[in-house]
């Protein structure tokens, strides 16, 4: 494989990686990057070009693992944290609760989310909407928030938050600002809201991406395997430097400054789409 082609294969890592778990809708910025300019399809192929995101994808969902490997670890019994009482710590059934709602509506739903909102026109609705969700979070949310860490997360929070999470089935929302939205709304402070986020991201996305890989299985090509490779460390290793430096962000700068980003985005997106 070309090195021209191995750098866009880096490019979309790097996109991948920074906007995945930053609440700006990495699916708007990947149809920008590539769907619009570096166009993979018509090099790889259109299934191989999906699987291709797929791949990236759990690139990003290993940057999860490590940097939250004690408290996922913890969720099934490998690792002790120390200070946690039993019946008042933050466990698997706060993430199954958490992620049950998207998990049976993108189930329910899913061909009809395929077939009519995996397309520019929705997309840019969906970062304006997102965007008004995360403005109306920052507002409205408590000033002094209860829940100050995953150990306070009550059951009903982690459900309401996962109801909340359903909007992210709607490609452009995303689904980081959708959850934080929600936790933020429901009583978390934003720190708090991220963690959760991300620790319940690792189930889904891992559940998601490995029953697309799957699926399309056969199309995958050794000639597109340097491809593959480069695409997922990049996002791996980029994925690791945003959400760091993202968990130290969210405190200071809260929701707002990524919400007008969005409106931005959707903007920019309109102009190349329409004009």
């Amino acid at each position: 494989m070309e090195l021209f082609e191995l750098l866009k294969a880096l490019l979309l890592g790097f996109v991948e990686g920074m906007t995945e778990f930053a609440p700006v809708s990495s699916t708007g910025h990947l149809i920008i990057v590539d769907d619009m300019w570096l166009k993979t399809e018509e090099f790889l192929g259109n299934y191989p070009a999906i699987t291709f995101k797929i791949v990236i994808q759990l690139g990003s969902i290993l940057a999860v693992v490590v940097v939250f490997w004690k408290r996922l670890f913890s969720l099934v019994g490998l690792y002790k944290i120390d200070g946690q009482k039993m019946n008042k710590r933050f466990n698997l059934l706060h993430v199954i609760v958490g992620m049950l709602p998207a998990v049976i509506l993108g189930f329910a739903f899913k061909d009809l989310i395929d077939d009519y909102l995996f397309r520019v026109e929705t997309v840019i609705v969906a970062l304006v909407a997102g965007a008004i969700l995360m403005i109306i979070a920052d507002k409205f949310g408590p000033k002094k928030p209860r829940v100050q860490s995953l150990d306070q997360i009550s059951y009903r929070q982690a459900f309401t938050v996962g109801l909340v999470q359903c909007l992210s089935l709607w490609p452009g929302f995303s689904r980081s600002g959708a959850t934080i939205s929600g936790g933020v709304l429901f009583g978390m402070n934003h720190r708090t809201a991220a963690d959760f986020t991300f620790i319940m991201a690792v189930p889904i996305m891992m559940g998601a991406s490995l029953v697309s890989v799957m699926k399309n299985w056969e199309y995958m090509s050794m000639d597109h395997i340097s491809f593959y490779i480069v695409g997922f460390l990049s996002a791996f290793i980029f994925s690791l430097i945003s959400i760091r430096f993202f968990l130290k962000l969210i405190s200071k700068i809260k929701l707002v400054p990524f919400a007008i980003y969005r409106i931005i985005l959707a903007v920019i997106l309109a102009a190349i789409v329409f004009l």
